[in-house]
C-alpha cells in the first residue's frame, strides 16, 4: 500500500479582536472584585482572562489537513476516494452556502471570520452527507492537495 504524498495542513485561529475581548473579560472580572481588595482583583484578572482565552482558543482553533489520502477537518476524517471534485468558494458564494443554499445533512466546518471556503461533493452512495463545506484561508492549496491525493 502506497501512502499519498499530497499534504495540506492549515490551522484556523481566532482573529485578534477575539483575544482583545478575552482580555477585556479579564478586566471586567478584576473590576467586579475590586471592592474585595488587591488579591481578589488580581485573581479576577488572571482567572477571567485565562477562562476567556481558553474559550476563544477552543472554539476559534480548527485544523484542516489532507494527509495519507484523507481529508481531516476538525474531528472528522474522510477518505479522498469518497469525495468528488472540490469547488473553491469566494466570500459571496461561501456566505450563500452557509445560509440559504445550505443543506442540513452536510458536514460543515464553518468559521465566520474566514471568508473563503471549499465545498466538496460526497460521492459515497452509503453516506447520506451530500457535501463537505470547509472554511479555509488557502482554498487553492487545499484543492490542489485534494486533487493530488485523489490522483495518487
Amino acid at each position: 500500500m502506497q501512502l499519498s504524498t499530497a499534504h495540506h495542513d492549515e490551522r484556523l485561529t481566532a482573529p485578534r479582536s477575539w483575544w482583545g475581548i478575552a482580555v477585556m473579560t479579564g478586566l471586567a472580572g478584576a473590576l467586579m472584585l475590586l471592592p474585595l481588595g488587591t488579591l481578589p482583583l488580581l485573581a479576577g484578572l488572571v482567572g477571567g482572562t485565562a477562562l476567556a482565552g481558553l474559550l476563544v482558543s477552543s472554539y476559534g482553533s480548527a485544523r484542516v489537513r489532507v494527509v495519507n489520502g484523507a481529508l481531516a477537518v476538525g474531528d472528522a476524517r474522510i477518505p479522498v476516494s469518497a469525495l468528488g471534485e472540490p469547488e473553491i468558494l469566494d466570500a459571496e458564494e461561501a456566505r450563500a452556502w452557509r445560509t440559504y443554499k445550505a443543506d442540513t445533512r452536510a458536514f460543515m466546518l464553518m468559521r465566520s471570520y474566514v471568508p473563503t471556503a471549499v465545498r466538496i461533493e460526497v460521492t459515497d452512495p452509503a453516506d447520506p452527507t451530500p457535501y463537505v463545506y470547509v472554511s479555509t484561508r488557502e482554498p487553492q492549496a487545499l484543492v490542489a492537495a485534494l486533487r493530488a491525493a485523489g490522483a495518487a
